[in-house]
């Protein structure tokens, strides 16, 4: 298989793209009768790394909340744990022990396929390494996970993502051609271009010149203050973590809370 289709492949299955019965786990009586569960909830969530006979604890009994419309920042030196704690909060790794829900609902008690359709319909990733689909034209990628839920490719918020992006002029190029900074638009792109729910971020503007980064920041603060969507923040710089709601420093396996 080619590797344009191995992607597309793993890509479609990751997002939920295959045949399944699925009911969502919304409530069935009217929303504005129950009381909203935290977007995500960390409850004594720990994890360590073995060597050998060596081991390193990164994350020790940690807890978070995470509420609608709200946002926190991950800060701490570079290897402290902070892209593991996001990848446990996403569903992507496992913890050693602990518990993970995401929109109410325990990560532990969901099958893949539920996984699955619970990233493609209300959850948007925005990863260190891209992981764009090649052989895939800008356009493609941004819109891919829109075409999985089936909603039109083109709206007022597409519009504003290509514009403030700047992909306009690069709709039509293979992503394979790009330079990191462009591919790293292209990813925030299709990360928000669903309308998520729940946002993770990875350093989403470690490629991108300080002016674009503000930009790029700024519109991430108004998906969660005027859409209800929720953002977990992973960045080692402070004046994109200021963008953010809450700042937590992750510093010997904890979480301290920062001013």
């Amino acid at each position: 298989m080619f590797a344009r289709e191995r992607a597309i492949e793993n890509a479609s299955f990751w997002m939920g793209a295959v045949p399944y019965t699925y009911k969502p786990w919304a409530a069935t009586t009217p929303r504005h009768k129950q009381e909203s569960p935290p977007m995500l909830m960390l409850r004594s969530v720990s994890k360590s790394f073995h060597d050998g006979e060596s081991e390193l604890q990164v994350l020790r009994d940690i807890d978070l909340h995470l509420g609608t419309s709200d946002s926190i920042a991950l800060l701490g030196a570079s290897g402290c744990g902070k892209s593991t704690l996001l990848q446990i909060a996403a569903g992507l790794e496992q913890p050693d022990h602990g518990e993970v829900q995401v929109l109410g609902r325990p990560l532990s008690e969901l099958g893949e396929r539920d996984l699955a359709l619970l990233r493609r319909r209300h959850l948007g990733f925005v990863f260190q390494q891209f992981n764009l689909l090649p052989g895939l034209d800008v356009r493609d990628n941004v819109l891919f996970q829109r075409r999985l839920n089936r909603l039109p490719e083109q709206d007022d918020w597409t519009a504003e993502l290509y514009d403030v992006l700047g992909l306009g002029p690069l709709l039509d190029r293979p992503v394979e051609v790009l330079s990191g900074g462009q591919q790293q638009r292209v990813a925030i792109a299709r990360a928000l271009a669903h309308h998520p729910e729940l946002v993770f971020a990875d350093e989403p503007t470690g490629n991108l010149h300080d002016t674009l980064s503000r930009q790029v920041m700024g519109l991430l603060a108004r998906l969660v203050d005027e859409s209800g969507c929720s953002l977990l923040l992973v960045t080692h710089n402070r004046a994109m973590a200021a963008f953010s709601r809450r700042r937590l420093l992750l510093e010997g396996g904890k979480l301290h809370e920062q001013d």
